[in-house]
């Protein structure tokens, strides 16, 4: 019997992570039940809190957990749900309490630890994911860079498994963490089971194409800032590093670290995303080719467009277009930044 703690924070806690694993877990445990598993392949499941009884999304929501971490002296299996963006640092603060703990059951108990989407900032806090990949939200991956430079975040991935500490990209992906997860445990079987049990698609590994770009301009730099209302305002334009930092009186060793520090990409990562943002929303929207676009945003090299926006995309721009554009009459052409 695998004992499972899921545990249940404080505050902004998002409770389709709780409610999702505990009933995939109970789903994974009947299925084994019927094929008529040993008792060792099962799930013994707890909800584990700072206290019992929580409110959860302003008063809207309550659970009750059936034990605390101060009930719970060894589990094998440690599940953070995400909490909500809002009000992240006061959440943190408030679950404090979770790391010590968790901590303990993984250098005592060997206990293996997974997070869900913005519970990977939780899992951080803990250290065990230093040096390690580290999966969450695409939405969150800005601060979690300012937040935990050690870590090495990677942005593409929906799942990481590295020495026992799992985690996983943002929202529903924490299904597929599950599914990863059941299929070590028990086997490819029950995941196959669980897989078409609750819809889950089974081959999702790359969660990029679902990332939206967002200019990042929450710093006080004014001269990145305008340097990057230039790149957003002129995406068919090529854009050189060299001439941004003589645009903006720079040297380019100075610009390319102040870029760096403000945005968390460097100039060139920056001017290939926002051009590759801008080509999602045309092949979105409207009825341009593939060269169409990629004359649009600055590239003339066929080969070079299709690998950059692989790259950060996670489809070829065929593949994108053909998935996203089923009805091009329904939406608006890509607007300005």
């Amino acid at each position: 019997m695998k004992h499972v703690s899921i545990l249940v924070p404080k505050g902004n806690a998002i409770l389709s992570n709780v409610i999702g694993t505990f009933k995939v877990l109970l789903a994974t445990n009947q299925f084994l039940k019927q094929t008529g598993a040993r008792e060792d392949d099962f799930f013994e499941v707890h909800l584990v809190g700072l206290k019992k009884d929580l409110s959860l999304y302003h008063g809207l929501f309550s659970i009750h957990c059936d034990s605390t971490i101060d009930d719970i002296k060894k589990t094998d299996l440690i599940l953070i749900p995400a909490l909500r963006p809002d009000k992240l640092n006061e959440d943190l603060d408030q679950n404090q309490d979770f790391v010590p703990w968790i901590l303990e059951q993984r250098n005592k108990h060997q206990a293996e630890v997974a997070s869900m989407c913005m519970g990977a900032f939780v899992l951080a806090r803990t250290g065990l994911v230093d040096g390690k990949q580290c999966a969450t939200h695409w939405a969150g991956m800005d601060l979690f860079k300012k937040m935990y430079p050690q870590v090495n975040l990677v942005s593409n991935k929906v799942v990481t498994d590295e020495d026992g500490i799992y985690t996983s990209g943002g929202a529903f992906s924490f299904l597929n963490l599950m599914l990863h997860l059941i299929e070590k445990y028990c086997g490819r079987g029950p995941a196959i089971y669980i897989s078409k049990f609750f819809e889950i698609d089974f081959d999702r590994e790359n969660q990029n194409q679902f990332a939206i770009f967002q200019a990042q301009k929450d710093h006080e730099d004014e001269a990145i800032r305008q340097a990057q209302n230039y790149i957003e305002g002129n995406v068919a334009e090529k854009i050189s590093v060299e001439n941004l930092a003589k645009k903006h009186a720079i040297s380019r060793r100075n610009f390319v670290r102040r870029f760096k520090k403000a945005t968390q990409n460097t100039p060139l990562e920056y001017i290939q995303r926002v051009k590759m943002e801008w080509a999602k929303r045309s092949f979105e929207s409207t009825q341009h080719n593939v060269n169409e676009v990629m004359y649009q945003v600055g590239y003339t090299d066929q080969k070079a467009f299709r690998t950059i926006f692989k790259k950060y995309v996670g489809l070829s721009p065929v593949a994108y277009k053909n998935k996203y554009n089923r009805n091009f009459s329904d939406f608006r052409s890509p607007t300005a930044w």
